[in-house]
């Protein structure tokens, strides 16, 4: 079974911040891994560790039985990446930007060229295939870079939060791209968005100062709450008195409620008998990563 294996990795930096604490995990490469974390948290050493372009301090690593300190060539055919910092040159169209990093990474003219404009019309690119980067909207640039690693053919893609400064729209498009994409590739993908990574992934992690406090399924996830269900008020709304339940407010006045199932239906009787404005759902990743981090969730999005 081809997976992602990590024993104790740490990294420490020249000015003894430790970025990454004794991280262990195992997790197939199938479907898209979203790590979470805030700024700092330590996702892009992670990745740039596992990606082969930064040594850990210590630990080990592994992808698909393939060791990143011992086996890296063989790696780098392999995987490919998207850098968080990474953008596209001005002076170049799409379709030169994906057919020079082909070239760059082996494949020959015909093929290279092939695979290029193969790459750009599956991400609907194809009108601006010859346009300048500098005239194409972010959302459009961050596709492009997206279609020089789907184009080499690697069987992993490392994106290192891809979305970043993207409009709500452009966001929402690109999450589309990358459903589909993970139907055929191992994604790994980090993120500050915790709706992203509720949307988009198979399995997730989360990192916090460095060490992973979580990882599974958003259902498995769920289960590490005491409660299920979740209640939210809105500001000035009527609070209804509750026997089993984490009730907190958030910093924008409205309220909200984790309690049991039995609970919160009753809960939602109450409020409708009073006509009150108020939301029921599952508990999502916004209250699952507040429980296991202490930290509030509009904190959280504002870093």
């Amino acid at each position: 079974m081809n997976k992602i294996e990590c024993k104790e990795l740490t990294k420490v930096y020249q000015d003894q911040r430790k970025a990454l604490d004794k991280v262990s995990f195992s997790i197939e490469t199938k479907g898209i891994f979203s790590l979470i974390g805030r700024n700092g948290a330590g996702k892009t050493t992670l990745v740039r560790i596992l990606a082969t372009e930064l040594e850990p301090t210590s630990g080990t690593a592994s992808i698909n039985n393939h060791d990143i300190l011992t086996q890296t060539n063989k790696l780098r055919e392999k995987i490919a990446i998207v850098p968080q910092e990474a953008r596209t040159i001005r002076w170049m169209t799409p379709k030169q930007t994906v057919f020079s990093y082909l070239l760059w990474r082996g494949f020959p003219y015909k093929q290279a060229n092939k695979l290029a404009s193969e790459a750009l019309a599956k991400l609907g690119l194809q009108k601006y295939a010859n346009t300048l980067n500098t005239r194409l909207s972010g959302g459009t640039k961050r596709k492009v870079l997206i279609a020089t690693v789907t184009a080499s053919e690697a069987e992993i893609i490392f994106l290192d939060e891809p979305t970043t400064g993207l409009d709500p729209i452009s966001r929402r498009q690109l999450w589309d791209v990358l459903h589909e994409l993970g139907k055929t590739r191992f994604i790994f993908l980090t993120t500050h968005y915790l709706e992203e990574a509720e949307q988009l992934a198979n399995n997730i992690g989360s990192l916090k100062d460095g060490k992973l406090i979580s990882i599974g399924t958003l259902q498995e996830l769920r289960k590490k709450l005491p409660f299920q269900y979740s209640i939210k008020l809105s500001a000035k709304t009527w609070v209804p008195t509750v026997k089993d339940a984490e009730i907190t407010v958030s910093t924008s006045g409205y309220t909200q409620i984790m309690t049991n199932e039995t609970e919160a239906f009753r809960l939602a009787r109450l409020l409708s008998e009073q006509d009150a404005k108020f939301a029921i759902t599952p508990v999502t990743l916004d209250d699952i990563f507040f429980h296991l981090v202490g930290q509030k969730v509009e904190d959280y999005n504002e870093t």
